[in-house]
């Protein structure tokens, strides 16, 4: 890992505990293991380096998250597997994402005072809901759900769900909780096929 990769991932591990504007430049330096003029010699601020360690925080939740649904043809079982994936590779992902979601500590700080840095985030959760929303549409198209389900209704359930359930374990790092969270949504959408 060069001296770039360093200060991403452990700034990435740093805004997951504190977030963004409690970690501080001095914080990352030394994280790093490195002087002010390794730092800007790769990041022009704090800024450029937000961005930065979101590609990277998107990267690794694609990674984690997206893990074995390209080998699973029934819609409903990829949203399945996503969920599974959400809370066994991404949320319990304590070397990468130390205090949780990193997604949801940023969004939660960042939308009043930085909206612009707050807009960046907001892009994956409109992604993870569009991606749900495709997979019940397709469920629903080819007969694995009941003709009753509001696809929309489905998706907002799952994604507000799947964001609360993060929420929760960056609170109190519950895997008991966390697994019962994210199991429940799995019976739900159990509950909901033919």
């Amino acid at each position: 890992m060069n001296l770039k990769e360093k200060i991403i991932h452990e700034s990435l591990k740093l805004f997951s505990l504190k977030g963004f504007f409690s970690t501080s430049i001095h914080d990352i330096l030394e994280a790093a293991n490195t002087s002010k003029g390794g730092f800007y010699n790769h990041f022009s601020s704090k800024d450029d380096l937000f961005f930065q360690v979101v590609d990277e925080a998107r990267k690794i939740w694609r990674e984690k998250n997206l893990k074995g649904l390209d080998e699973i043809e029934n819609s409903t079982e990829k949203i399945k597997r996503l969920l599974k994936n959400y809370k066994d590779r991404y949320l319990k992902d304590a070397d990468n994402f130390p205090g949780g979601c990193v997604f949801i500590t940023l969004s939660a700080e960042l939308n009043d005072q930085r909206p612009q840095l707050s807009k960046e985030i907001e892009k994956g959760f409109i992604g993870l809901k569009g991606m749900i929303r495709r997979l019940l549409k397709k469920s629903k198209e080819s007969g694995e759900l009941i003709k009753a389900v509001n696809t929309d209704t489905v998706t907002e359930i799952l994604f507000s769900g799947m964001l609360g359930a993060s929420l929760l374990y960056g609170l109190n790092k519950s895997k008991t909780n966390l697994d019962t969270s994210i199991n429940s949504l799995v019976e739900y959408l159990e509950q909901l096929k033919k």
